[in-house]
């Protein structure tokens, strides 16, 4: 499954697949297992390893539910029945920590002052994605020039492949500008990826790694308990918006949410004005 995900370029999935894997095989001793011995008590076992490895619910859950989709491949090719071997084990979502920060500490990391080029570029990069609605750092990797078209940003999701378009506000525009000379020779709006050389992907996910490095000490010297990444970004957008009384249905729009079960039913064909609307509520309250 791994190498059928390679060859039709769906990078993530195939990392993820390897991920589990590997994982397995640090349980099991070996990657060689008969589909037949991947009994519940196999399973529920896997399970008990990872948890006392201090592996948290979700993230073995996340686990076993890519193995199980690995288990269900097999059923009717390779075994006769399915045996239910994960009906003992968690595979769902549980409740996690609240990962958004308030406006307050938003706009102390929008105004946090620093020498130090890097932890600049970390806010910078966050406020970046927070201002355009939790973008993802994907996404905001592979922007061009061409995506800014007439005051307008538009670009596709690379996880769901939805077209985004959001007004282009003077504020996005100061940050892009203040590392336009790093930019050129890239064909990039941003400083993420350096050049086309079919690493793309590498280069974009080491900045990412080293962005989200720089923002720990923006969270510390703030005293912002969250655990500050480029993905609190997203998260804060949705629950600022929240509070500021844009509808759910508002929301679930501006951040492409076509395929979320908890959204879906609010989601209807909106003017996009009340979208960049929302926005430009949010980025006053900011500045």
């Amino acid at each position: 499954m791994i190498e059928e995900f390679k060859k039709a370029h769906r990078l993530r999935t195939a990392e993820v697949y390897q991920c589990t894997l590997n994982r397995f095989v640090k349980f099991y001793g070996s990657a060689d297992i008969s589909i037949g011995r991947l009994t519940r008590d196999l399973v529920k076992r896997f399970e008990d390893y990872m948890r006392s490895n201090g592996l948290s619910l979700n993230t073995t859950s996340f686990y076993l539910r890519t193995l199980r989709a690995v288990y269900n491949r097999a059923v009717g090719s390779a075994i006769p029945t399915d045996e239910h071997p994960f009906s003992g084990v968690f595979t769902g979502n549980a409740a996690t920590d609240k990962r958004a920060l308030s406006l307050g500490q938003i706009k102390s990391i929008a105004h946090y002052v620093t020498a130090d080029p890097h932890i600049a570029f970390a806010r910078d990069m966050f406020l970046f994605s927070f201002l355009t609605r939790g973008m993802a750092f994907v996404d905001m990797a592979y922007l061009t020039p061409a995506s800014v078209i007439h005051g307008w940003l538009r670009y596709h999701r690379h996880k769901t492949g939805q077209e985004i378009v959001i007004r282009w506000e003077p504020i996005m525009q100061q940050l892009v500008d203040r590392y336009a000379s790093r930019c050129p020779s890239s064909g990039y709006l941003l400083p993420i990826i350096g050049k086309s050389n079919g690493k793309e992907r590498n280069q974009y996910r080491s900045v990412q790694t080293a962005v989200n490095r720089a923002l720990k000490p923006i969270a510390r010297a703030l005293n912002i308990p969250s655990n500050l990444t480029m993905y609190v970004a997203r998260h804060s957008w949705a629950s600022i918006a929240q509070e500021l009384n844009v509808p759910l249905s508002v929301i679930s729009r501006a951040m492409g949410h076509t395929s979320e079960k908890t959204t879906r039913i609010y989601l209807t064909e909106l003017d996009i004005h009340k979208v960049d609307r929302a926005n430009s509520l949010i980025i006053s309250n900011i500045l």
